[in-house]
């Protein structure tokens, strides 16, 4: 195998793939990034079994500059080989296996020989044939997937709430996210084609998997949803990203979302998500990581009591404050993360008692779909 690349381009693809490889995994193939290559292009791929990343670089494209030399295959300790790629100094490297699984990487005057696996050690990628293609919006599927993964667990013990459940149905995904003390929900319409019309799907995708989906998929117009039993694949140009689903049963979150407020501040969520911060300077500091809401008829105000450090008040402005008065307790952390959701627009924030969980929703909700979108925090108990 021996080919020549445009060093930059290369780097690029190359940390892309590397955000599917560990070097924690007991499989020591997998701490390297497999190279395999023929005439038409060179394909790179990267996996941890739960995630695995393929990414094609043709050599139709001419930016990529790659020229085909020899054709063949092989496997490169990725983290390695990633540092060296990066600290070459021309514009173009050569990549050469040669005798013994020794794979020289020259650029300008430097020349690395590193020892290499053979490509037919490293594990084939799971086979999705799947006619039932989900085309979904991609701008739009990054921001459901950032608007919702916030929520995912980072507890082991209940594995189920690390992933981010989702339902396509009527036409509309759903992805719900819960680790027991909030909840985020979007949903959004989707296109799906006439053999799902009738259909249902319900998987769970870690949390994860999503996070580094999103990272990767960028200018593409639209990414292709396909499922499995227990696998996802997202297809977009020249990028396939495949990830494990989570095996159990979700639990019903519909009945978390309370129907009705007796309380509603409708607020910019930008200058409560810069309020609560400077609230939860003491509170983090303290044992107790809480802060306090307080809305009477004509005054709405964040509080923070650590008894270690001190105390602080601060009066909020606000848009409208309707329904009974209120004092509700809760975690500072959650609430900036669901706020930050909803970057600089006004949001309607609904209570329905101290003890119950409230609601942030858009306060212009243009969305036809009840509840499109909604981030829930439970609050805490104080006595």
């Amino acid at each position: 195998m021996k080919f020549t690349i445009n060093r930059s381009k290369f780097i690029k693809y190359l940390t892309d793939v590397q955000r599917a490889i560990s070097s924690r995994t007991t499989i020591p193939v997998l701490t390297g990034v497999k190279i395999t290559i023929d005439k038409d292009g060179l394909m790179l791929s990267g996996s941890d079994s739960d995630i695995s990343i393929e990414i094609y670089i043709p050599v139709a494209d001419e930016s990529n500059q790659l020229e085909v030399i020899e054709e063949g295959g092989i496997v490169l300790p990725a983290k390695i080989f990633n540092e060296i790629v990066r600290k070459m100094s021309d514009e173009t490297i050569t990549i050469e296996v040669g005798e013994n699984l020794q794979t020289s990487i020259t650029s300008a005057k430097a020349a690395f020989n590193i020892n290499s696996i053979d490509v037919e050690s490293y594990p084939n990628f799971p086979v999705i044939d799947s006619n039932e293609v989900i085309t979904l919006p991609t701008t739009l599927f990054k921001q459901v997937i950032q608007h919702t993964v916030i929520a995912t667990s980072t507890q082991e013990s209940r594995p189920i709430l690390t992933g981010v459940n989702i339902t396509i149905e009527n036409g509309q995904l759903k992805a719900v996210a819960t680790d027991s003390h909030r909840l985020s929900q979007r949903i959004i319409p989707i296109e799906v084609p006439e053999s799902l019309k009738e259909n249902s799907y319900k998987i769970i995708i870690p949390g994860k998997s999503l996070i580094e989906l999103s990272k990767i998929v960028e200018n593409q117009d639209t990414i292709e949803m396909m499922v499995t039993q227990n696998q996802v694949l997202f297809r977009a140009e020249n990028l396939y990203f495949y990830s494990r689903l989570l095996e159990g049963y979700y639990p019903d979150t519909n009945r978390l979302i309370p129907a009705n407020d007796s309380t509603k501040l409708t607020i910019n969520a930008n200058d409560l998500l810069q309020a609560t911060d400077r609230a939860s300077l003491l509170s983090h500091e303290g044992k107790n990581n809480v802060i306090k809401l307080t809305l009477t008829d004509d005054h709405v105000e964040l509080s923070g009591n650590s008894p270690e450090i001190g105390t602080v008040e601060e009066a909020l402005n606000y848009i409208e404050a309707t329904g009974d008065p209120l004092v509700i307790s809760f975690n500072p952390d959650y609430l900036k993360d669901a706020l930050r959701t909803f970057g600089h627009q006004n949001v309607v924030i609904g209570f329905t008692a101290p003890i119950r969980p409230f609601t942030v929703v858009p306060a212009d909700d243009n969305s036809d779909i009840a509840q499109s979108f909604i981030q829930l925090i439970t609050p805490v108990r104080t006595y």
